[in-house]
């Protein structure tokens, strides 16, 4: 029986570069027909729902190759700064969220943006003026920094005799006292403190994420951070519950956090993990290695150190959290388990090191069928751009970021030098190479927006306000490119493209329409797009 037709519009149906003229029939969760509009609509019977695309497009649902929507879920019911982008902003939220929640005692959420403080810092003291009561403490975007106040880091045990963990770095005052900002693993010295997210709220957190994201078009995607972090739930027990009770209707693999705290004795519990995490649309079939950390703080591991603000080199060239020789061996165990491997891969020695890995795996176990993937890849040497075919690892790619604004060209810019900063997010390079593309937007630390990720892979501008400069336009992509690396390309990397990723008779209908075709329009308009209606398996999970 036919469910639901849609008509009126073109679609983009992944399987060619560009949309056809054609209608869709859909019934009992799957796509029925591909065909003419008079075809599809002489297939509907007299209970048939009948969709008018108005001159926009169908294509199959977005899938985010690298995601955390129960982290982003939970902070959006928490102190949530994300909606903001100055100082001001900033402290009116917070100071709006602790007037409302004089019951909570630690201040805590997140959100906040490196380049809107100097040097990507702000201060316990500034923090102090409005939470002057409590213990705060506040990651940012990218989840690799934090802001406390005097009274979070005096809680903590934090004084200027502290010193910084191996895995980050304190901030400090001239006098040694810390200064409000904790990079890395120094976040863990004070997250610690902070009371943990109870079942219901890791709960509520994942249903509201997989709500934002399907707001988005986005109908699946991969967990990047399976696991219990200090200052938040295990979200595992959350997805199990989600799946077990049947909320959870996105399609989910999750990727099991690899403990850079221990070694290879924490692989049998990952197996375990595997075996009991497999329920429903979720499985825990991937092992996430964080191998470094972001350039703006200087924990992207760099082949050669960074530069300092006169353009000389510093001592520092960042952090491998995994020593090397571990790093290969573990790959090499959990590949021959059947595990993927998800390396977060952001420096170009950490690109290094997880290719280098994943060759010493392929020469131990062969060629199999793991889907290994390196996700953000903001500095790659040219000399390991042709690898990533050559090993088999796609290249999980963060598009959103490939633009100039502040971050970029304040934070990271001056401290790569013009040498490394032209190797930026060869998204183009990797095509020609070979490479298969999948697509993510890593939020909460960005938007989860599918189509600003594709606007700015398509014209390597931001997609809203004035879009400046093109950044590194060689390695633009088309918006087939774009589109495909985002639907097809990461229903592939989780192992879903049989039966997802495309518009095509016999798959899910997992569909997306979208209020105007972009096809149609110019490339600098792509990200004006909006979701009209969201489907999974048939069934209408949002509607604008």
């Amino acid at each position: 029986m036919v469910d639901t037709i849609f008509i009126g519009g073109r679609v983009f149906t992944g399987t060619a570069d560009a949309p056809v003229e054609a209608a869709v029939a859909v019934g009992g969760g799957r796509v029925l027909l591909v065909g003419d509009q008079e075809t599809v609509r002489a297939s509907a019977g007299p209970d048939t729902e009948v969709v008018d695309l108005a001159g926009g497009l169908l294509m199959a649902g977005f899938q985010d190759a690298h995601v955390h929507p129960a982290f982003g879920g939970g902070q959006m019911l928490r102190c949530d700064l994300s909606a903001e982008h100055s100082v001001e902003g900033y402290l009116a939220v917070i100071a709006a969220y602790a007037e409302a929640h004089p019951d909570k005692t630690w201040v805590h959420g997140g959100g906040w943006s490196m380049d809107v403080f100097p040097g990507g810092t702000p201060t316990r003291q500034l923090l102090d003026k409005v939470v002057p009561d409590r213990p705060a403490l506040l990651t940012n975007r990218d989840g690799h920094g934090a802001w406390a106040n005097t009274l979070a880091l005096r809680l903590a045990g934090l004084d200027r005799d502290t010193p910084d963990p191996v895995d980050g770095r304190i901030e400090r005052e001239p006098d040694g006292t810390p200064q409000g900002t904790l990079h890395e693993g120094a976040m863990t010295l004070v997250s610690g403190h902070v009371p943990v997210a109870n079942a219901e709220e890791a709960y509520a957190g994942l249903l509201a994420g997989q709500a934002h994201l399907f707001s988005m078009g986005v109908t699946g995607w991969q967990d990047a951070m399976i696991g219990a972090f200090p200052g938040h739930p295990d979200n595992y027990e959350a997805y199990l519950r989600a799946a077990g009770e049947s909320t959870l209707l996105a399609r989910v693999v999750g990727a099991l956090w690899w403990d850079r705290e221990r070694g290879l004795e924490q692989i049998p519990d990952l197996v375990e993990r595997r075996r009991t995490g497999q329920v429903g649309r979720f499985n825990a079939t991937t092992v996430k290695i964080m191998q470094d950390g972001v350039a703006e703080n200087f924990t992207a591991a760099m082949l050669e150190p960074y530069l300092d603000g006169c353009g000389c080199p510093t001592a520092n060239s960042g952090i491998s959290f995994v020593e090397p020789g571990l790093l290969r061996e573990a790959v090499r165990q959990l590949d021959a388990l059947g595990f993927q491997i998800h390396f977060h891969a952001l420096g170009d020695r950490a690109v290094r090191e997880a290719l280098d890995a994943l060759a010493g795996a392929r020469t131990a176990n062969g060629v199999n069928d793991n889907r290994h993937h390196l996700a953000h890849l903001q500095v790659v040497d040219p000399a390991d751009i042709a690898r990533f075919a050559e090993v088999g690892a796609a290249a999980n790619m963060q598009p959103l970021w490939a633009a100039h604004e502040p971050q970029m060209d304040e934070l990271t810019i001056p401290f790569l030098g013009a040498e490394r900063a032209a190797q930026q997010y060869p998204f183009g390079d990797l095509l020609r190479a070979g490479a298969r593309l999948v697509a993510g937007s890593d939020w909460s630390v960005s938007s989860p927006n599918p189509l600003w990720g594709v606007h700015v892979a398509v014209n390597r501008t931001v997609p809203e306000g004035e879009p400046g400069e093109p950044f590194l336009p060689e390695q633009a992509l088309t918006l087939a490119q774009a589109l495909t690396a985002y639907t097809a390309g990461s229903a592939w990397i989780n192992h879903l493209e049989d039966v997802t990723g495309t518009v095509e008779a016999g798959k899910y209908a997992d569909l997306v329409v979208l209020d105007r075709d972009p096809f149609a329009g110019p490339p600098e308009e792509i990200g004006s797009t909006r979701v009209v209606r969201t489907y999974v398996e048939g069934r209408l999970v949002h509607q604008a």
